[in-house]
């Protein structure tokens, strides 16, 4: 598959054969939303907790004599019907988290990188060389790229603070190392920007030659 590549003044330089087996494939909606949905679950801290009728204070001295005044017998002022008593089923801390194979969660972001491919979402250059660690840079190299006012991914294959600096301040745009790619970030913004050398960190990882060998293992 032949993509072409820009520089950071928006001008093509070249083109190159992307990995069918990494950005051709039809894409898999079903472990794409399974993924997802794994990785929601698994950021969630499961620390929320409520007391029982047991754990609550208080409540120990009946609230009233049970026969006589009228009213529905009581045991404790700490029951679930009174202010301040005791939740009933009410949440605990859990682990939410949830499992999912290596092959389905390489499968997922596979589908997903091919599904950028499909609707021209994805931006390749030719490296984030040379750009200032400044905001005006990086809304310089959207523009010349015609990005603008769109939710912007920027991939870069090492840690790059120049490129971390440019784009902090820019609100739909969020810079992240290839080695993370994942599921939420790549829906959630649109437009994926990246560099040949992070088309090469992907290759190491979601390549045919790479499944096999953690296959093999």
């Amino acid at each position: 598959m032949q993509a072409t590549v820009y520089n950071l003044s928006g001008e093509q330089v070249q083109t190159v054969e992307l990995d069918d087996y990494i950005f051709g494939i039809t894409p898999h909606t079903a472990v794409m939303h399974q993924a997802l949905v794994r990785q929601h679950a698994n950021a969630r801290q499961g620390t929320a907790s409520t007391k029982t009728r047991g754990e609550v204070r208080g409540g120990g001295k009946k609230p009233y004599r049970q026969k006589g005044t009228g009213n529905a017998r009581q045991g404790s002022r700490r029951a679930p019907h009174y202010r301040g008593g005791a939740v009933i089923f009410g949440p605990k801390p859990r682990s939410y988290s949830k499992d999912m194979p290596k092959k389905m969660r390489r499968l997922a972001v596979r589908s997903a990188l091919s599904l950028k491919v499909q609707e021209d979402n994805l931006v390749l250059v030719e490296s984030w060389e040379g750009i200032e660690p400044k905001t005006k840079a990086m809304v310089a190299v959207l523009q010349a790229l015609k990005l603008t006012g769109q939710k912007v991914l920027l991939v870069v294959p090492e840690k790059e603070e120049v490129v971390y600096r440019a784009a902090g301040n820019l609100e739909n745009v969020k810079t992240l190392l290839a080695s993370y790619l994942n599921m939420d970030d790549m829906f959630k913004y649109q437009k994926l920007v990246m560099p040949l050398g992070a088309i090469e960190v992907i290759s190491r990882f979601l390549s045919a030659k790479a499944s096999v060998a953690q296959s093999d293992e």
